[in-house]
């Protein structure tokens, strides 16, 4: 099994955590336990739920922790709408962000059907 770091999705996930660090640090004071804090952990939980999956050494575990992987992002994007609402973020940056985290949804996609296929290969293989 490739090392986590080698895949196209971390790398793309981990960047995206450092971008909303950056972004989150000018968020205004009193948003430090809100929405950045928030932002931050969907952020984050992206990288490490598919390090921790990749980890557990289990297609099925992968599996699992791709999904919450894959949760997160949702959630970030959601996040994302709101501080460019609130104008905590500019439209660009937002934007950036935006098809970033529909390039990790996607890639994500890919990798959960390519682990549940090879979930189906090894249930098959082992009746």
């Amino acid at each position: 099994m490739k090392s986590v770091k080698e895949l196209k999705v971390y790398k793309l996930a981990f960047q995206i955590s450092l971008d909303i660090y950056k972004l989150t640090e000018h968020f205004p004071g009193y948003e430090q336990f809100g929405l950045s804090s928030q932002m931050r952990r969907a952020a984050v939980s992206i990288c490490s739920n598919l390090a921790e999956g990749c980890g557990r050494g289990t297609t099925k575990e992968y599996l699992h922790f791709a999904y919450i992987a894959k949760g997160s992002a949702a959630e970030l994007s959601c996040q994302v709408d709101l501080a460019c609402a609130l104008r905590f973020i500019k439209e660009p940056n937002a934007t950036k962000l935006k098809e970033g985290i529909s390039e990790v949804l996607k890639m994500l996609s890919g990798l959960i059907s390519k682990l549940n296929d090879n979930a189906k290969l090894t249930t098959n293989t082992n009746h």
